[in-house]
């Protein structure tokens, strides 16, 4: 029987995701395996690549034939260098790890009241937060009309008169 360490194709429509698996060259590509060793997700960025080493070598050393794309990612993982008795490749690029929101959210607070030395390290733009409510009452809010032919309806409503005479009954 002739093995093979090929990938199974999974996933949706336009994003494909990708086990490594040894199964008989006979197979469906999407049939039976014989066992999973590693998965593979190329449309991640950088792409996801984890391979069980030493199963991987097992199979190897006992004559499982990789497929082309299959030898590509095993040449980045370096397990066919170590199969082969060849120099490691350099290391696979790594996704960097997600600081949580409440991490995030905790380190700006404290940078915001004056209580951390450094300021927060974050990947969206920080919000500008007003330093006093006295400066804020200090200086009237000034709002602008979205359309110049439109008055703006603030202004407009301070300086009419009540058409309705809602305020009559206040006098």
């Amino acid at each position: 029987m002739a093995v093979k360490i090929r990938l199974l194709r999974m996933g949706k429509i336009r994003n494909p995701q990708y086990r490594i698996v040894v199964a008989d060259s006979r197979t469906k590509r999407d049939g039976r395996a014989i066992e999973y060793v590693g998965i593979y997700q190329p449309k991640e960025h950088p792409s996801v690549i984890q391979v069980k080493s030493e199963r991987v070598q097992y199979w190897l050393s006992v004559g499982a034939q990789p497929s082309e794309a299959v030898q590509r990612i095993l040449e980045k993982t370096g397990d066919w260098q170590q199969f082969k008795g060849l120099p490691a490749p350099p290391p696979l690029l790594v996704k960097e790890t997600k600081q949580s929101r409440t991490e995030i959210y905790e380190a700006e607070a404290k940078s915001a009241a004056g209580v951390a030395d450094t300021p927060a390290k974050s990947t969206k733009p920080a919000k500008k937060v007003a330093a006093a409510p006295e400066a804020a009452e200090a200086k009237p809010a000034q709002t602008k009309a979205a359309d110049p032919a439109e008055p703006n309806r603030e202004a407009v409503a301070e300086t009419a008169e009540d058409p309705a005479g809602a305020g009559a009954d206040a006098s």
